[in-house]
């Protein structure tokens, strides 16, 4: 097989290390999607006239929605049989693992028990001005499993492919950098219509173009994935593909129900 061009990824996952102590790149990276994503809910919190004690306490919710989902996702969804011999590895983030749907349904869950005491905010309204902030957090959490070498994809032959040299010397598809590059424009669209728009969309509509662009990218870029875990090998469609599925048309509902 021959190739036009080769991209050579050997980066190390550590930015610097101190002692037993190291600074990576992946989770520095999470940190910044969340840094930025508070800022911009802030940015609406202050335009609609909420409270920012209730932000705080938000950005709790979701930080502790999104890990412990996210976890609990990859542990049960990817390799359950290996983790519930070993639960105590379960706590072991720094090892990897992190599932995006774990982390979407951590996210839903998160948010029922932070509206129980909250009634003057309506669920559709927050969850359509969250999952603005979800879309770039997404960006960024795919940069990371780029520089991790982790989530990479199928051998291609093609001028962008990239040879992760910590993993073998098989020429891939990058998927980290084209769902990072997806979720990215999803933001910045997601974003616009929200700045112009927010008083005139119907509930649920952010929401539902959410769904359906971002699990629906992911739907299709998985047939450019590696498979992650033996068993999807066997499968037509992989773990990915599955669960993005009840996500699509969970979308599709919200974009075509009618406004209230």
């Amino acid at each position: 097989m021959e190739f036009l061009s080769i991209i050579y990824w050997n980066a190390s996952p550590e930015i610097i290390r101190l002692g037993p102590i190291s600074l990576r790149w992946y989770g520095l990276l999470f940190a910044l999607g969340f840094v930025i994503g508070y800022l911009i809910m802030q940015q609406i919190f202050i335009r609609e006239n909420k409270s920012q004690k209730d932000l705080d306490a938000l950005t709790i919710a979701m930080i502790l929605g999104t890990v412990i989902g996210a976890r609990l996702g990859h542990c049960l969804f990817y390799e359950p049989s290996y983790y519930l011999a070993h639960p105590e590895k379960i706590l072991y983030v720094w090892e990897g693992g992190l599932a995006s749907h774990g982390g979407a349904l951590g996210i839903l869950i998160a948010l029922y028990f932070y509206l129980r005491k909250r009634t003057h905010i309506k669920f559709m309204w927050l969850a359509d001005r969250l999952v603005i902030v979800t879309a770039l957090a997404g960006a960024f959490i795919r940069l990371g499993n780029f520089f991790n070498s982790e989530i990479y994809g199928a051998p291609a032959n093609l001028p962008w492919a990239v040879v992760f040299s910590r993993v073998d010397s098989i020429p891939r598809h990058p998927s980290q950098i084209y769902e990072a590059f997806a979720y990215f424009l999803i933001f910045i669209f997601l974003y616009v219509l929200y700045k112009k728009y927010y008083l005139k969309l119907k509930e649920g509509f952010l929401l539902g173009l959410f769904f359906v662009t971002l699990f629906g990218f992911r739907f299709i870029v998985e047939f450019l994935k590696a498979p992650q875990v033996a068993f999807e090998m066997q499968m037509p469609l992989n773990m990915g593909q599955l669960l993005s599925i009840p996500f699509i048309l969970a979308g599709i509902y919200f974009l075509a129900r009618k406004a209230k």
